[in-house]
């Protein structure tokens, strides 16, 4: 007789009972089954700058390596709050205002966790990165769905939804730009809009900025942190594994008003309570380099147009990209009878018949909506993009 026959678990009540192994996950493994190429989950198949390991290595070995400040390395705070004053021109107190954390994902739970009470209303504009809606049901909100607008120039939010969804019962609003999974990016027209539809409220906003440096065609990223308005409302929240190409290293920031900043740290100091020594100081060091990140846009956007290139004979409709590093395609004019499945058993088609990993856009929804778009990722070596490419351009 087993142990568990004699001691049963005892059951558990899920907190999240809706949720299950996520869409990245699951292809992903699909990919390694079928030794397929993976451009589903959004990370880099390329090295770091080796100027990056060094910093980090001569940190380390000057036993750097133990517990940091809670709210972060001072150095990095300051870089931080350097960066943001040259992109933006708006000067965060590295003491009161910045916050590092375990990656971007940690500090948008963390930023819900300290602002949403029980009853409070969410507005999160779909389709949207996966973590929002389970952190917002773990905090104990509930979640207002807004869906994006689609036109020819791509995916847009609707402002007009967006202040139709306000209520009394409002406390937070998330955006996200560069916009994952669509590729869409934020302008002044956007920010200047949100500010009219918060203006006078005590409604919060998060900023989901992890894709800040990957903006393409000479446009510049309209951050929160550089609205004079918005910034005093906004957790701004960005991740130093996208702009480095480290997404293992799980890095990022949140830069607040000294107010919200405190009830984010009184969340973080439990949730975390703080982030890699060696790895803080290493990429404050680099960061004294600000090539780091503003040679980033045209280093993307090099990589998006030989991906776009590749595919312009295909039979899929390429989508505007003008942020991030994901390329959305419409399959549904490919000239095969699979063009007819739903978005997730196309994506398992491609992944198993024609060797290459996609992320279904129906995933990042709710309740899945059907687009007959599917996500690219193309953070991805120049030959690898050349062989995905050359499989896909068959289609």
């Amino acid at each position: 007789m087993t142990d568990s026959a004699v001691f049963p678990t005892p059951r558990i009540a899920s907190r999240l009972p809706r949720v299950g192994t996520t869409i990245f996950t699951t292809m992903s493994a699909l990919a390694v089954e079928h030794g397929a190429i993976n451009l589903g989950q959004g990370f880099p198949d390329f090295d770091c700058d080796p100027a990056l390991l060094a910093c980090v290595e001569r940190v380390m070995r000057a036993n750097h390596n133990q517990y940091p400040p809670m709210a972060g390395t001072l150095a990095l705070r300051e870089a931080v709050a350097a960066k943001i004053e040259r992109l933006h021109g708006r000067r965060y107190d590295p003491a009161s205002e910045i916050t590092i954390t375990a990656g971007g994902t940690q500090a948008i739970f963390t930023a819900i966790l300290a602002c949403v009470h029980p009853g409070d209303e969410v507005i999160v504009i779909e389709p949207a990165y996966d973590s929002y809606l389970p952190n917002i049901a773990l905090a104990g909100g509930v979640a207002v769905r807004v869906p994006m607008r689609r036109d020819e120039a791509g995916f847009h939010v609707d402002w007009a939804a967006v202040g139709a969804a306000i209520t009394p019962r409002t406390r937070l609003v998330i955006v996200n730009s560069p916009h994952n999974p669509t590729g869409a990016s934020f302008d002044a027209a956007d920010l200047d809009a949100l500010a009219a539809l918060v203006r006078g409220s005590d409604i919060l906003v998060l900023g989901d900025e992890v894709y800040e440096h990957m903006v393409f065609d000479g446009r510049r990223h309209a951050s929160l942190a550089g609205h004079a308005e918005l910034a005093a409302r906004s957790f701004v929240i960005s991740s130093f594994g996208k702009t480095l190409h480290v997404t293992g290293w799980k890095v990022g920031y949140c830069a607040a008003p000294a107010a919200l900043t405190a009830e984010f740290r009184k969340v973080h100091q439990f949730n975390v309570f703080t982030v890699n020594t060696p790895m803080q100081l290493g990429i404050a060091e680099y960061l004294a380099d600000p090539a780091a990140y503003l040679d980033l846009p045209a280093f993307y956007q090099r990589k998006r147009d030989r991906f776009r290139a590749g595919l312009a004979g295909s039979g899929f409709r390429l989508l505007p990209c003008t942020g991030t590093y994901f390329q959305c395609v419409d399959y549904r004019a490919v000239q095969r009878a699979q063009a007819g499945l739903n978005e997730l058993d196309f994506c398992r088609w491609l992944t198993t018949e024609i060797g290459v990993a996609a992320i279904p856009l129906s995933s990042f929804h709710d309740e899945p909506v059907e687009h007959g778009i599917v996500r690219f990722c193309f953070a991805k070596r120049d030959d690898t993009l050349d062989r995905a490419i050359e499989r896909l351009a068959t289609l």
